[in-house]
């Protein structure tokens, strides 16, 4: 899809405690922050704004859904 993946739009029920741990872990804050680059950058190559190969895509968008497992995972513990 040519969708942002958001944090808050993938969790909305985690909304508060996405903000609060961004301010209160350190590791998560830089987890979302690099959940948040990645995402910026496999949206914009969706949208061809700033293409890239298929392999190249297909990659980022791995280490997008392995972010965001993890901070899942975080958010849910």
């Amino acid at each position: 899809t040519h969708t942002p993946h958001e944090l808050h739009e993938e969790f909305p029920e985690l909304a508060n405690k996405i903000s609060e741990l961004k301010h209160s872990d350190a590791h998560f804050a830089r987890l979302a922050e690099e959940y948040h680059d990645i995402n910026r950058r496999v949206h914009r190559a969706e949208t061809n704004v700033e293409p890239v190969d298929d392999l190249t895509e297909v990659e980022m968008r791995k280490k997008r859904g392995a972010l965001k497992d993890e901070l899942y995972q975080i958010l849910s513990a």
